[in-house]
């Protein structure tokens, strides 16, 4: 015969319930909240309300501690937050951008810098917007910006060295600006030797400076970075003839000359 069944009396299923319902005692709380921290320090609303807490039974050095520790993390969160957010107004500035809607997408890079002054989307995209509009002042200030977070960017000293170049135009400026373009456009070939239009920029604006000697190397760099590119040996060439090294530019022609026709043969080659 099977053993009746023990079964809770009715009143010790009330203390039960009453015993699971029945709050935390702040004291209680405390202790549950420091265990939850040790395990998971950044639980930013555990650690306010143990700073409530600690207030509340006037334990203030510990919830001193406790409310510094918050306000630094809401602070890091607001970072956090504000990052993501300005490159959201970021992209959305690109898509204005690329429909054709330049004020409204310079309004969504200016909130993305507001919210982020290190967001380098907005400050190439405000730069490149304003030398569209030839206001080369903005421009210059947007691109000096971001040298300062990417100097090894070439396409940002490319950018910089355009509006420089630009504003050192009387009738742009007042200001003498060429110098700090010839230094742009050499950062951009110190990062990226293969540049082929910014060799060009660079040689005629050297040349019309009377710095042969800055041209000639530019265009010879150019040459042995860029082997397989004729333009590169043209601008050589007729650099040498402008500095009167006509020998030079024979060299270069001839050169120019055996290297596409060995091309030619062994394509020649290969297709037979």
């Amino acid at each position: 015969m099977e053993e009746p069944t023990t079964l809770t009396k009715p009143e010790e299923q009330v203390q039960e319930a009453v015993s699971e319902e029945r709050p935390l005692s702040p004291d209680e709380e405390i202790s549950e909240i420091e265990k939850l921290l040790t395990e998971e320090p950044d639980d930013f609303q555990a650690r306010c309300r143990l700073g409530e807490l600690y207030f509340n039974k006037g334990r203030l050095d510990e919830a001193l501690t406790e409310v510094k520790k918050s306000i630094e993390m809401a602070e890091g969160l607001k970072v956090e937050m504000d990052r993501s957010l300005a490159m959201y107004y970021s992209n959305l500035g690109t898509i204005y951008g690329t429909k054709g809607m330049g004020d409204d997408a310079s309004d969504q890079f200016k909130r993305a810098l507001e919210l982020n002054r290190y967001d380098v989307l907005a400050l190439f995209n405000l730069g490149r917007l304003y030398s569209e509009k030839k206001e080369f002042m903005p421009a210059k200030d947007y691109f000096e910006r971001l040298i300062e977070l990417t100097p090894e960017d070439p396409i940002a000293w490319y950018n910089l060295a355009g509006v420089y170049e630009q504003l050192d135009n009387p009738q742009v400026s007042d200001l003498n600006t060429l110098d700090l373009a010839l230094q742009a456009y050499l950062k951009v070939l110190e990062f990226d030797p293969n540049h082929l239009e910014c060799s060009f920029k660079l040689m005629e604006m050297a040349l019309n400076l009377n710095k042969s000697d800055l041209a000639l190397k530019v265009m010879e760099d150019a040459v042995e970075n860029n082997p397989d590119e004729p333009l590169a040996y043209y601008n050589l060439i007729n650099t040498y003839e402008k500095c009167k090294m006509f020998e030079q530019a024979e060299d270069t022609r001839n050169r120019l000359k055996d290297r596409f026709s060995k091309r030619s043969r062994d394509a020649g080659k290969q297709e037979s």
